[in-house]
This record gives C-alpha cells, structure tokens and sequence, in this order.
C-alpha cells in the first residue's frame, strides 16, 4: 500500500537553500510513499526567496506557496500549514536544510506500522570537521545520533500522523512539542537513521553558544509548562554517551603514541640495515600477513547507510 504524505517547508529568507531543497524534494526515489502536495511557508521574506519558489511552482502542481508578510515565528508557519495539508502524514523539514533522495522513503514508510505516530531523521552537519566549531557540530551530532539510538530526540527533519490541529503559540521547539503529543495520544515516537537531511552548523563560537541557549531554554519551557522532558535533558545518558567519545579520544592519543614508537623502531632498524649492514632490500622479506585481502565490495545501500 502507497502511503501519502504532505510535505511542509518552513522557509525565512532562504533563498542560497530552498532552490537545492526543491530540487531534493522533486527528486526523492519513492517507492512506498507518496508526497501528494509540498507546502513552503515564506514567512517575512526580504530576500529571493519567493520568487525561486514560484520558478518552481511553475514546474510542478504539487508545490504551493503560503506566504506570511511579516516573521511570526516557526509555530505560526507550521500552523499555517498543518491548515493546508489534506494529509494523514505529514513531513515537516526547515528550509536551510538537504535530504538525501532517499529521505522521505525512508521517513515515511514506518507509518505503514499504525502503531507509530511520529518519526525523525539523523542530521549530518556539512561543516568543515578541521574547524573548531565545526567539529564541535559534528561531534554534538555524532553524541545526539547516539542518544537517538536509544531515546528518539527529533528534529529538522520530522513526519508525523496528524493527530493535532496546531501547536501553541508559545512554544519554540516545535518538533519536540509534537513528540510530547504524539505520545500522549499512546503512539510511538521513532528514530529512522536511514532518513539523513543535512544542514550547516554554527560557524562561530557566538552563534553556537547563542543556538544552544535558545534550544535548553525552549526545553525548560516544555518541561515546565507542559511536563514534556526531551532525551537530551537525561543528564546521566548523555554523560554516559559523552564518557564514551572521551575514551575514543583516549584510545586514539594512545594507537597515536604507540605508532610513533613502533615507526621510529622501524626507521632506526631500516638505517642500521643500510648504513652498517649495507641492505637495501631489494629482495624482500615477505609480510605474509598481508597476502590475503578478506573483503567485499558494498552495495550502493550499504555505501549509503550511515555509521552508526
């Protein structure tokens, strides 16, 4: 059975992205799933924004435009469209961010389980991991991936059954709210690894700090409000995940340490043999260890499939 789903783009000055995005939109390999409708909410839009989606618009039916004239906050532009979708299942994803083709697909086609009533996607930062801020991205995201595993914490890119009409005005994390209704309506919340959507962290250590700050306070509200404690509150299974990372990092200066040594135990031998012993190795001795290369080729779903 094909299941159908309306997409919602939740777009604010956008115009680098949304085209890409489309584009992404359009292209996505369908098999189970069906998107029916893709809804972009350009709210206060100053820049090209519009205009690409309406190139756009021209292309395909199933695209529509919402506009909001003035910037009402993200809650309001999903409202706006969680009035247009026609719907059961509805994909929410925020205009600076990418899917893979496969996304949706892969989102989607676990709500064929009516037990599930809401799943997300695994974010991959595209930042550059040699920069500071952008490891920390990468790193924050490879900790969130973990916990995800375990406790689902969605975001960016999100579906869920349509079992509400609209989100209060005054919440801010809105795919976090939508998990806390999900659940109270006895469904299942689900974290689809498969599904990657891509986006780009904070460069700069001020908007990672400022990002981080706006996402704990509109949890604390969540919490208090409306009693909802997202994964990433559990402060113990996020040490314990973060105890993890730290030994990699232990384990790794170690492997480092002991390379070095063994490389420099090699070099010195390798001189000792041609400078005493006059060697140059022309006829080797055989590592024989090596002579045999035990491995497969992957599938393209295998190449794809993130690590986990």
């Amino acid at each position: 059975m094909t299941i159908r789903c309306s997409v919602g783009i939740t777009a604010y000055n956008e115009q680098a992205n949304i085209g890409q995005l489309l584009e992404a939109m359009l292209g996505q390999k369908l098999e189970q799933v069906e998107i029916t409708e893709i809804i972009v909410v350009a709210s206060g839009c100053t820049d090209g924004t519009i205009p690409i989606i309406e190139t756009y618009r021209a292309r395909d039916p199933r695209i529509q435009l919402i506009v909001q004239e003035k910037r009402e906050g993200k809650t309001s532009a999903i409202n706006r469209f969680l009035r247009a979708a026609r719907e059961e299942i509805c994909v929410l994803e925020s205009g600076d961010t990418l899917p893979r083709a496969d996304s949706i697909e892969n989102l989607v086609k676990v709500f064929a389980d009516p037990k599930v009533g809401m799943t997300g996607a695994q974010k991959i930062p595209v930042n550059v991991p040699e920069h500071i801020i952008g490891y920390m991205s990468h790193l924050r995201l490879r900790m969130e991936h973990q916990l995800c595993l375990e406790i689902p914490r969605l975001g960016e890119l999100i579906a869920f059954r349509k079992v509400f009409d609209q989100l209060p005005p005054d919440v801010a994390m809105d795919e976090a709210f939508v998990e806390a209704l999900v659940i109270r309506r006895g469904l299942e919340v689900r974290y689809a690894p498969d599904a990657v959507v891509y986006n780009m962290g904070p460069e700069t250590l001020g908007e990672f700090i400022l990002q981080r700050r706006r996402n704990y306070a509109g949890h604390l509200h969540l919490v208090r409000k409306y009693g909802y404690r997202v994964s990433s509150l559990d402060t113990a299974r996020v040490l314990r995940i973060a105890a993890d990372e730290v030994w990699k990092a232990v384990r790794l200066l170690w492997v480092l340490f002991a390379l070095a040594l063994v490389e420099a135990l090699a070099r010195l031998l390798g001189a000792y043999d041609y400078y005493i012993k006059r060697e140059k190795h022309v006829v080797w001795d055989m590592a024989w260890t090596t002579k045999q290369v035990d491995a497969q080729v992957p599938n393209e779903t295998e190449e794809r499939r993130p690590a986990t």
